[in-house]
């Protein structure tokens, strides 16, 4: 049985809800998902898992949030090179630079991205199935 961790950080409920559908895709194909704050999960723990899901709004001026996720995100990005990952955050403000940016930083990590999902504020019905979904792919 493949292993999840789903690492994220919310302010407002809106990326928590997303995590909650990308588990339920982890789980609806038959694979372990591990629920964890962003502040409980360490650089050890990346080869724990066959695959991680990250979630993290955009904050200030389209940046990860700084003293939770941000400090989490630094330590275990040097242990992501060919681990299969995704994205996922809320925002409500600007168009989502903030993911793009993290996505391609992941990708120059050598990190393997299966996708990275936004919602606008809270996700919709169409971006919970893309959480899903998400959760599908990293549980394959």
């Amino acid at each position: 049985m493949s292993k999840v961790a789903v690492v994220y950080w919310t302010g407002t409920g809106n990326t928590q809800a997303m995590a909650q559908s990308v588990i339920a895709g982890v789980q609806q194909a038959g694979a372990e998902a591990t629920e964890l704050f962003a502040a409980d999960f360490k650089a050890d723990d990346v080869s724990k898992y066959d695959a991680i899901a990250f979630g993290c709004p955009a904050m200030g001026a389209e940046v990860l949030e700084e003293s939770v996720f941000q400090p989490m995100w630094d330590s275990v990005k040097g242990h992501l090179s060919g681990k299969r990952i995704g994205l996922f955050g809320s925002y409500g403000w600007g168009g989502g630079a903030w993911l793009e940016n993290w996505y391609a930083e992941a990708e120059s990590l050598g990190a393997d991205v299966v996708d990275h999902i936004a919602a606008e504020n809270a996700p919709d019905e169409t971006v919970k199935a893309q959480c899903e979904a998400l959760g599908e792919k990293l549980a394959q």
